[in-house]
């Protein structure tokens, strides 16, 4: 890895950059461990920060170069193609489609699509769809001159367990707590969303003499998340079209928290409870400052 150039904090600052790997990323240091910088500190020491990825980049990496070094089992079909290096395992028919890189078992049929750095097990149908999580399911519905992700619907599962009545939040895939990446839904900038969360928990066990295993509650979630500038905000509703047993005071409700869309379940006192959404986000991403 090469070593930048910075090695002194800058003013008002506690990190530093420590050091630049091959494909351009750079970690910073507190000056014990090293970390993944975040927007602000990455730019205040001129490089360049990927908001889809988390990342912070000193130059763009040329796809060219070594670009089959660590890339298997792919099977690409059409021409302009891109998979950048540590693309396995994944199937692209169609043309122009980008696959940022460090990522496995993804699908890509149509054109302009991407697929970003280091998400797994995607599928991308259409032109300009953008694909950002793991798991998920887009399909872009874009003209060849459209925004990267102008129009498009994003398909997504959330899940958490919950044992008792405090609310928490649910992730990405039933992630956990002590996952640090890839938890929830980031809303590009300037982009309006409907979102329509289809919302199921059963009750698996606990103490509670209320009730009983079996019990069950849905809901659907819907309304609308909206970032302006990189400031969010949300209007939402819930319906519950069905339910059975003791459910009273379960009840998830969809929120913000930074740049993010959040699903959060509240559950009841001795009581275990599995939970999982399907959520669709239908979006409009401008080049406007909303």
């Amino acid at each position: 890895m090469a070593k930048p150039n910075n090695t002194i904090f800058k003013t008002g600052f506690d990190v530093k950059p420590a050091s630049i790997n091959a494909l351009g990323v750079v970690t910073f240091t507190d000056g014990t461990n090293e970390l993944q910088p975040n927007q602000l500190q990455c730019e205040a020491y001129g490089y360049t920060y990927n908001k889809a990825t988390g990342t912070c980049s000193a130059f763009k990496y040329n796809t060219n170069l070594n670009r089959s070094f660590s890339n298997e089992n792919n099977s690409i079909q059409g021409t302009g193609n891109s998979t950048e290096t540590g693309t396995n395992n994944t199937y692209i028919m169609g043309e122009f489609n980008t696959v940022k890189g460090f990522s496995r078992n993804n699908i890509i049929v149509g054109n302009q699509n991407e697929i970003a750095n280091g998400i797994n097990n995607a599928n991308v149908f259409g032109t300009l769809g953008e694909a950002t999580v793991d798991n998920s399911i887009v399909l872009g519905g874009n003209a060849a001159d459209d925004l990267l992700g102008e129009r498009q619907v994003t398909t997504l599962m959330n899940g958490v367990q919950t044992t008792d009545g405090s609310t928490i939040d649910s992730y990405l895939n039933n992630g956990r707590p002590f996952s640090v990446t890839n938890r929830y839904y980031a809303i590009p900038e300037n982009t309006a969303c409907y979102f329509q969360a289809d919302i199921l928990a059963l009750r698996v066990g606990g103490s509670a003499a209320s009730g009983a295993v079996g019990d069950f509650k849905s809901w659907v979630e819907r309304g609308v998340v909206i970032n302006k500038s990189g400031t969010l905000s949300i209007s939402r509703s819930r319906t519950s079209p069905a339910s059975s047993g003791t459910t009273g005071s379960w009840s998830p409700v969809s929120t913000v928290s930074g740049t993010n869309y959040v699903l959060t379940v509240t559950g009841k006192a001795d009581m275990t409870l599995e939970w999982v959404a399907s959520i669709r986000f239908t979006q409009i991403k401008t080049s406007v400052a909303l």
